[in-house]
């Protein structure tokens, strides 16, 4: 759990937005961007290890050659960028459990102040409270709390046109050699070692990271779910209106709908 100070998250955050917007094309810097909970730690994981460099997840970096990890806008100062993105509705699933539920990476003091934002009766109840948690997370309210200063929708506006590599968290869990290879060929000027890369999507494999089949959930482990789709069971019509209503055209600019339809067809 990180309970570390708020000065040194903010002091150590930083120092590595400076390094990203100065010295990624000179060390290099391979820089890893996403919104909450869209599988970056995992992605960066995979990079370092194949890669042979540093990936130095929650404490200050070192001057050197690393995999960089964040919630960060676009800059065109930054190079070698990869922009995670994910089905928005899982992401506020997963969100809704890492906010308001204390797990192995999270922090308590968090936890304990979006609890007492939020006042649900029954915090267990996700399908009644997803549509209050959206709107929260859409609120000065959030964006005080968090270390980050914008929404999900937003985040998508400031990366989807631009010139970065964009990797969607559903292919890699549906073909994660074809994924990796294709994003390792765009940053590596070497042959693809297919058993190493195999080797390695084995050792970060939810299986081999949890002790869990992929849907068997753990809400006091960051490693949820590790299942795309996970929204089809917590979202009603009126969390999704109050999510479409927000995020409606950035998800029909990803691909994951077309239009509202989807909403008709989930239960009250």
């Amino acid at each position: 759990m990180d309970n570390r100070p708020h000065i040194i998250i903010k002091l150590e955050a930083l120092q590595r937005l400076t390094m990203v917007n100065t010295l990624s094309s000179i060390l290099p810097l391979y820089i890893v961007t996403e919104y909450p909970k869209s599988g970056g730690s995992w992605l960066c994981s995979m990079l370092a290890e194949y890669m042979g460099i540093p990936f130095p997840r929650n404490r200050r970096p070192n001057i050197t050659s690393s995999i960089m990890h964040g919630h960060m806008s676009y800059s065109p100062l930054m190079k070698n960028v990869t922009c995670l993105y994910r089905d928005g509705r899982d992401v506020m699933v997963s969100l809704y459990y890492h906010m308001l539920f204390e797990n192995d990476k999270n922090s308590s003091i968090v936890v304990a102040r979006t609890r007492s934002d939020l006042d649900f009766s029954n915090f267990d109840d996700i399908r009644s409270n997803l549509s209050g948690f959206i709107e929260y997370v859409h609120s000065n309210e959030y964006k005080s709390l968090s270390p980050f200063k914008f929404t999900w929708g937003e985040f998508v506006r400031q990366w989807i046109d631009k010139d970065v590599q964009m990797v969607r968290y559903e292919s890699l869990i549906e073909d994660c050699y074809g994924t990796m290879k294709s994003l390792l060929e765009n940053l590596i000027n070497s042959p693809i070692d297919e058993e190493r890369l195999n080797a390695i999507i084995k050792k970060y494999s939810f299986e081999n990271q949890t002790k869990r089949k992929p849907g068997q959930e753990d809400i006091k482990s960051f490693i949820r779910k590790g299942q795309p789709g996970d929204w089809k069971e917590k979202f009603t019509k009126k969390s999704a209106e109050v999510f479409s209503n927000y995020y409606g055209q950035e998800m029909i600019r990803l691909g994951y709908v077309v239009d509202n339809q989807w909403i008709d067809e989930l239960k009250d």
